[in-house]
């Protein structure tokens, strides 16, 4: 009788291996106890939930990779796609949209987890309005709004409902309807971020890198995004190394020339972060690994949504306006372009050198970082509201893609944006950033967050004419666009002194 070949199975992960597993890179765990017993008994049961309104992008990678950590545990994973929020958001998109994008969220994440290799056999996709809209879940609304405090409900949303000066009524009842979502999911945890705007730093506010991007796409928004050599803090190429690349492969590869020390492979992300701060690892080196590590991710997604099916449903969830069918001639209510503050690409910049010019006595000629390999030259109409050494190392507000033009044979690749006064004589102050901004952040109007800038604005289009047309700075010296504040991440852009001036 032949000897029977028996294969070797790897364990199954006791309590202690599944809760190292839940709970490692987690900022905060709450209930630490109730958790292990539970695991200690049965598989947890998670959710994690989303809203279908916009794209996904290659930030969802720090959610996934999240995800794949709780899949692996054995743990049962259900993803809530908040279809009746995205609705009420703003009323953003009709149902019919919505209800496409919320399929083509379910294809884009199950391609994102099969990517790297996790799998799916215990994880499930649930609508918000599956139960939403049941009386029975109305009825605990009335129930939970009839026993919560409105301080209770503001200081629990605080984190994760945007503050604004005259909030909505949403606001109060969103952390209400997030523990129902758990009731109703029949779930015994759920997963979120502490404050969940900031892990999509990455793609927000810096390059905004489509999971379906091409890989010139990719290479083109990578360059783009914030990278100060030497500078670890709102670094988001840092932060998506740690928060997917490290937790995904648990190494990390410089790819580099012989001449600049050849490819280092580093295996802690704190070693790698060191580097970066002593200036051992160039910005240049550092994009151009992530470009080749982010490319192998994203492969396996471009490959399942180059099949017809799912080309037709993204085209469908989300429709390209500029392919709109147009108008016949002559008609006067013709569809106006979407002339929107997301298409500015306003940033920071710090001037490092300031010059006159040498062929006009009212210009000068700044030299101005925007996070950028290299300062680009801006010239500015500046000679006679602001002196020389009041500019030179300050923090400014440049308007980045203008079409780059000579005045008086020095080509000008920005604007810096000044707030001029309404009456005379004229007085003209400089835009001033919230103190501790970093060269190349990105300025904002509230409410336009997200958005993709024009690569370059076109003259004929007069797209910041029009917008600039409605900005005003307040009564308090706040920078508006239609009494929406501009801001960085760290807060609102402001003046000096130039109340209900213009900006220009």
């Amino acid at each position: 009788m032949q000897p029977m070949e028996v294969a070797a199975m790897e364990p199954a992960p006791g309590p202690q291996e599944k809760y190292h597993l839940i709970t490692r890179n987690l900022q905060e765990v709450l209930g630490e106890d109730k958790l292990m017993a539970i695991l200690k008994k049965r598989e947890l049961k998670i959710y994690w939930g989303t809203a279908t309104t916009g794209k996904p992008h290659v930030a969802y990678f720090v959610p996934m990779s999240k995800i794949a950590d709780f899949l692996k545990a054995g743990c049962e994973v259900t993803i809530l796609f908040a279809d009746l929020h995205a609705y009420l958001d703003n009323m953003k998109a009709p149902w019919e949209l919505l209800e496409l994008r919320t399929l083509y969220y379910e294809n884009v994440i199950k391609a994102m987890l099969e990517s790297i290799g996790v799998p799916l056999e215990k994880l499930k996709f649930v609508r918000g309005t599956d139960y939403q809209l049941s009386k029975e879940y109305t009825l605990d609304v009335y129930r939970l709004s009839s026993v919560v405090t409105q301080h209770d409900a503001k200081k629990a949303g605080a984190e994760v409902v945007k503050q604004v000066e005259h909030p909505l009524l949403s606001g109060l009842l969103y952390p209400g309807l997030q523990a129902l979502d758990e009731e109703y999911l029949k779930v015994d945890a759920q997963f979120g971020g502490v404050d969940q705007r900031k892990i999509f730093t990455f793609a927000e506010k810096d390059s905004k890198i489509d999971l379906l991007d091409r890989k010139e796409d990719v290479k083109k928004k990578l360059k783009k995004a914030f990278c100060e050599p030497g500078n670890i803090e709102n670094n988001g190429v840092l932060s998506f190394i740690k928060h997917v690349l490290f937790p995904l492969k648990s190494e990390f590869v410089i790819l580099r020339e012989e001449k600049w020390g050849g490819n280092k492979t580093y295996t802690t992300y704190e070693a790698l972060e060191k580097d970066f701060a002593e200036q051992v690892v160039h910005p240049g080196d550092l994009k151009n690994s992530v470009e080749v590590a982010l490319n192998k991710l994203l492969d396996p997604i471009r490959e399942k949504f180059n099949s017809p099916e799912l080309k037709k449903l993204t085209n469908a969830a989300y429709p390209n306006p500029s392919k709109a069918k147009p108008a016949e001639k002559g008609t006067k209510n013709s569809e106006p372009e979407n002339v929107v503050p997301s298409r500015l690409d306003i940033r920071v910049g710090k001037v490092i050198s300031v010059e006159k010019h040498p062929d006009a006595d009212s210009l000068y000629v700044e030299k101005i970082d925007v996070g950028e390999p290299e300062p680009r030259t801006v010239v500015s109409g500046l000679v006679q509201f602001v002196p020389k050494e009041q500019l030179q190392d300050r923090l400014v507000v440049l308007l980045c893609n203008l079409k780059p033009q000579k005045m008086r044979g020095v080509e000008s690749q920005g604007m810096v944006l000044c707030a001029s006064s309404v009456g005379e004589p004229r007085q003209v102050e400089p835009l001033d950033p919230p103190a501790g901004c970093c060269a190349g952040e990105r300025v904002y109007v509230e409410g336009y967050e997200g958005g993709e800038p024009d690569d370059e604005l076109k003259p004929k289009k007069k797209v910041f004419e029009k917008l600039q047309a409605d900005f005003r700075i307040s009564e308090d010296c706040v920078a508006q666009w239609k009494q929406r504040n501009f801001l960085t991440k760290l807060g609102r852009v402001s003046c000096k002194s130039l109340k209900g001036g213009s900006i220009s």
